[in-house]
């Protein structure tokens, strides 16, 4: 994993999570390409995000469904 200097890369589609509206609105932001998933806070979106590869990144989303 590493930091993303400019999560505001304009290169970047970013999707939220529909459950993201909810009262407390927690949650994250994802940004994908072939060669990295890009992570950052729905909240705060200037602040640094996370890059990990795609491996990391099905692992990850393969650990949260179940």
């Amino acid at each position: 994993m590493t930091m993303k200097p400019d999560p505001s890369d304009p290169g970047l589609t970013w999707f939220k999570s529909s459950y993201s509206s909810g009262a407390g609105g927690e949650c994250v932001e994802v940004a994908a390409r072939h060669e990295a998933v890009h992570v950052r806070d729905s909240k705060d979106t200037t602040r640094m995000g996370l890059t990990v590869d795609g491996a990391a990144w099905a692992a990850f989303v393969n650990f949260a469904a179940r």
